[in-house]
């Protein structure tokens, strides 16, 4: 049985896919192509695939939709393929979740060695916590509820969270008072570790602290340790 990489290639373009899915197979990967969402949702529905290759600029459903579907919808890493000038595409698919983007015109030999550092990276993360029946936990005076992927307070009043903030927030209550530095929460945020992205975390954090702060700008629950990365520092408790 063949246990290499299995790499979906979605775009619109078969001058783009087809040649790049030909040279990823002689470089010892399966590949599987897709010219669009509907058939990106079939393959993934009859193949285990490991990494995904999606085109941002397509018809209909565009590579940014397809991309925040399947960071909702599954735990597959996504590399995106962005046409030179869009920097805005490129930082909002960063920002909702996917692991690292090649630009147009690119050096298949390039690309091969991002997938092959993002599976790396993604293998190396330490297996998540199993979740058991857990659906609130409950820290400082607020409460997650993880299947409504809100917060709510003392008073009832639930407040919702963006896909983001949820991740993010998830990450810190599963780990209280773990200082998790800014690289680590991207990876186990999106499981991505790109340096020139990392003060997205700080903004991620900022707008967090923003919902469940007393004073945002004097933090008690998300504390800065300087030179170290963040910290939940409250106690944390399971409502079964």
């Amino acid at each position: 049985m063949d246990t290499s990489p299995h790499i979906l290639i979605v775009d619109d373009s078969a001058d783009i896919r087809e040649p790049l899915a030909r040279y990823l197979a002689k470089s010892g990967l399966r590949v599987v192509t897709a010219d669009g969402g509907s058939e990106m949702r079939r393959v993934l529905k009859t193949n285990a695939i490991d990494l995904v290759v999606l085109d941002i600029m397509m018809p209909g459903e565009d590579g940014l939709s397809l991309c925040r579907m399947l960071r909702e919808t599954t735990e597959l890493p996504v590399i995106l393929l962005t046409a030179m000038t869009e920097d805005t595409d490129r930082v909002v698919g960063l920002e909702i979740g996917a692991d690292d983007y090649v630009t147009k015109p690119f050096n298949p030999r390039e690309l091969l060695a991002r997938i092959k550092a993002v599976l790396r990276r993604s293998r190396a993360l330490p297996p998540q916590a199993p979740e058991r029946e857990t659906r609130q936990l409950r820290f400082d005076r607020w409460t997650l509820d993880t299947a409504r992927r809100e917060i709510v307070a003392e008073d009832g009043i639930a407040v919702a969270l963006s896909t983001t903030e949820f991740r993010l927030l998830s990450v810190l209550v599963r780990r209280p008072h773990m200082v998790l530095s800014r690289e680590q929460l991207l990876d186990l945020t999106s499981g991505r570790s790109l340096e020139p992205f990392e003060r997205s975390i700080d903004n991620q954090v900022s707008r967090l602290r923003k919902k469940v702060e007393a004073d945002p700008k004097s933090p008690t629950i998300i504390k800065t340790v300087w030179g170290g990365g963040y910290v939940l520092a409250s106690d944390v408790s399971e409502i079964s």
